[in-house]
C-alpha cells in the first residue's frame, strides 16, 4: 500500500466497550513504556525491539506466537484501513527503506506504542505526524482465538 492511498483522516475514537483481551493487550503494552530498546530484544528485562515487543504482547495477553519480524507480522490477522484503526490494532511502517520494517501498537485517540531505536525506549508517538505518515504501509487486526 502506497502513502499516496491513504486517507489522511483518522479513525473516530473507539468509544464503544473494550473487551477484557483487548484491555489485557494495552496494559501489557503499556506496562513496556520506558523498556530500552535492545535490537533482537523480547523481553521487558532484557529490552524490546518493535517486533519483539508486539510478539511478547501477543503472547502474554493472548496466547498468540507471533514470528520476531515486522515483515511476517505483516501477514497475520486482517487488512484494516487507517480510518478503521481500533485500539490493539498492528501498524507498519517503512523506516529503513525497506516495507514492513517497523511495527507497533496502535492505542487509539491517534497514538500508538513502539520500540523506535537503539538509544531510545518504548514510547508513545502520535500516529499522524509527518515522519509517520509518510512511512505508513498498513496497519492488520489480530483477533485473539480465546473469547
Amino acid at each position: 500500500m502506497g502513502c499516496s492511498t491513504l486517507p489522511r483522516e483518522l479513525p473516530p475514537p473507539d468509544t464503544g466497550p473494550m473487551s477484557e483481551e483487548r484491555a489485557e493487550a494495552l496494559l501489557l503494552t503499556l506496562l513496556s513504556l520506558g523498556v530500552d530498546y535492545r535490537w533482537g530484544g523480547n523481553s521487558p528485562q532484557t529490552g524490546f525491539d518493535c517486533s519483539g515487543l508486539v510478539a511478547h504482547v501477543f503472547r502474554e495477553a493472548y496466547g498468540i506466537e507471533l514470528p520476531h519480524n515486522a515483515r511476517a507480522q505483516s501477514k497475520y490477522g486482517v487488512h484494516v484501513s487507517l480510518s478503521e484503526l481500533r485500539a490493539g490494532d498492528l501498524v507498519f511502517y517503512n523506516t529503513q527503506h525497506s516495507p514492513f520494517s517497523h511495527v507497533g501498537i496502535y492505542l487509539g485517540d491517534g497514538r500508538f506504542v513502539h520500540a523506535p531505536r537503539t538509544g531510545a525506549q518504548v514510547r508513545v508517538e502520535p500516529i499522524d505526524g509527518a515522519y509517520w505518515m509518510r512511512r505508513f504501509d498498513g496497519a492488520r487486526r489480530i483477533r485473539p482465538t480465546r473469547l
